[in-house]
């Protein structure tokens, strides 16, 4: 057999066996749930390791790579589509067709080709670390069994509790003439510390974790209100390292996360929180309390019908709980705006559609409004604790 038809075999057989994965995921949970316990680690604990290697991210200039890779595809076209007619017209003259013509061309063809094996190769990827773990069976299923409806009261009772413990811990920061929260220990190695005390009593979360990675091109994650990123190609955990550093510690442990298989935001949200609170470190456990406040304090106030006076009626959230509270400061978003390439609304828009539509495509019907689901999944928690009693 010669080469062209071994490429051609090699090419089909990767997007066959993508495409029965796929199908294979989208109708086995018992596939998944093994994919995730025992194949999965596998990526995590040989690639990852090696890419934990660099102390720069290395998913972050594959990204740029496939941005270029994608850029020049695009411009070449153009020559391709000119060169092509020039040949056809050649061709019908009874012309033959110049060198240099036929020499372009093959090295375009031969260009197209390399940017269809990535794209074959990205699918894969993407289908073993990423789609895959979309069609597993939740966290909340594997350790807490079945979820029943919630009261109002219940809800109030963990807002109020998460509240009451972020005014407290706001008062015991270290801060510096600005208001701003100070922290000079390894935020990376108690992250990792953090995830594998959790693991202790949750074993899907047990395992070996690479250092969470800064990233580069921070300001535009900024731009799209993103706080970290997992990549499936490079099995790395990266933060924003622009935002506030209250963020931080919770982003950390949420993309440690996703290489433990937890792909979906509400979960990882939700294994973050436990991370962070179960740190003997005052910044991460406010931090975990924090990235939990705004989701029940807008699911309360949705449930009481907007009432502002019965929402006033509880708990407040002090002044300084709410300067904490916030994503990039004012001075960065300044700078950030300033020097941006393309307006932050735009970015920002973009971004949300492509998450939105990222996770319709892989089963979540409510796409990014199930960021918002880690609510069930805390009073779930605080039940098993034994906050409330069930009905």
């Amino acid at each position: 057999m010669n080469k062209p038809k071994i490429r051609i075999w090699l090419y089909a057989g990767i997007g066959l066996l993508t495409l029965l994965l796929n199908v294979i995921a989208w109708n086995s949970t018992a596939f998944c749930d093994n994919y995730m316990k025992y194949i999965f680690p596998v990526w995590v604990n040989t690639y990852g390791r090696l890419t934990g290697m660099f102390p720069f991210s290395v998913g972050e200039i594959m990204l740029g790579l496939a941005v270029v890779l994608a850029a020049l595809a695009a411009v070449l076209w153009v020559p391709w589509l000119v060169m092509s007619l020039t040949a056809v017209r050649e061709k019908k003259k009874g012309e033959a067709v110049s060198r240099m013509t036929a020499s372009v061309q093959r090295r375009i063809k031969r260009y197209y080709l390399f940017c269809a094996w990535v794209f074959n190769i990205v699918c894969l990827v993407m289908t073993l670390n990423c789609f895959i773990l979309y069609h597993a069976s939740a966290f909340s299923e594997k350790y807490f069994g079945e979820q029943r409806e919630y009261t109002l009261e219940e809800l109030l009772t963990v807002r109020n509790l998460v509240v009451e413990e972020c005014n407290r811990l706001s008062q015991e920061m270290e801060r510096n003439e600005k208001g701003e929260i100070l922290y000079d220990a390894d935020m990376g190695k108690e992250a990792i510390a953090c995830m594998q005390r959790l693991g202790r009593a949750y074993g899907q979360l047990d395992g070996y974790y690479p250092r969470p990675k800064p990233l580069y091109t921070s300001d535009f994650f900024c731009q799209q209100y993103m706080s970290g990123y997992y990549f499936p190609f490079s099995m790395e955990a990266n933060y924003n390292n622009v935002m506030y550093i209250m963020n931080k510690p919770e982003a950390m442990c949420h993309e440690l996360a996703h290489l433990r298989g937890y792909i979906f935001e509400d979960e990882a949200n939700f294994i973050s929180f436990l991370a962070c609170v179960g740190s003997e470190d005052p910044v991460f456990i406010y931090s975990g309390y924090l990235s939990v406040l705004n989701y029940l304090d807008n699911d309360f106030y949705k449930a009481i019908g907007r009432d502002d006076e019965a929402y006033f009626a509880q708990t407040h959230i002090l002044p300084q709980v709410s300067m904490d509270n916030v994503f990039v400061t004012e001075e960065d978003w300044d700078r950030i705006n300033e020097k941006a390439l393309i307006d932050t609304q735009v970015v920002d828009k973009v971004s949300d559609a492509f998450v939105d539509t990222t996770l319709k495509v892989n089963g979540v019907k409510d796409g990014k409004i199930s960021y918002s689901r880690v609510v069930r999944l805390l009073l779930q928690y605080y039940e098993e604790k034994g906050l409330f009693f069930k009905e």
